[in-house]
C-alpha cells in the first residue's frame, strides 16, 4: 500500500511519519506539505501514487480537498489530529504518530 503523510510544510510531523515507516516491509511512504513553502508540496502526483493518506490537521484535508477534490473523491484521508507542536523526529511526536496509525501498520 502507498502511504501519504501530510503536514503543513513537510519539515516536521510528516517527514518524522516518512522516516519513522520508510523501510516498512509491506508499505511505501512518502511525505508531503500544503504550504507554498513546503519541502515537498502535495501534488496531483503524490495524489494519484496514494492509496491512503494521513493529515496531521483538518485544516490540511480541507486544502487537500479543495485544489485535488477529483483525484481525492476515491481516497481516504484520515486526520490523525496532531498538532504543529513539535520537532523532527520528537519522541512525543513519534510516539503520537504510533498510537494513532497503529491499525494501519
Amino acid at each position: 500500500m502507498n502511504i501519504l503523510f501530510v503536514c503543513s510544510r513537510n519539515k516536521w510531523r510528516s517527514t518524522t511519519a516518512e522516516t519513522i515507516y520508510k523501510n516498512h516491509a509491506e508499505h511505501q511512504v512518502r511525505s508531503a506539505g500544503t504550504e507554498p513553502s513546503a519541502r515537498i508540496r502535495v501534488n496531483e502526483k503524490l495524489i494519484h501514487w496514494a492509496d491512503l493518506i494521513f493529515v496531521m490537521e483538518k485544516k490540511h484535508k480541507q486544502r487537500i480537498t479543495e485544489k485535488f477534490s477529483y483525484s481525492v473523491a476515491d481516497k481516504e484521508i484520515i486526520i490523525l489530529d496532531i498538532p504543529d507542536d513539535y520537532q523532527y523526529m520528537d519522541e512525543e511526536l513519534i510516539e503520537e504518530i504510533n498510537v494513532k496509525v497503529s491499525d494501519y501498520f
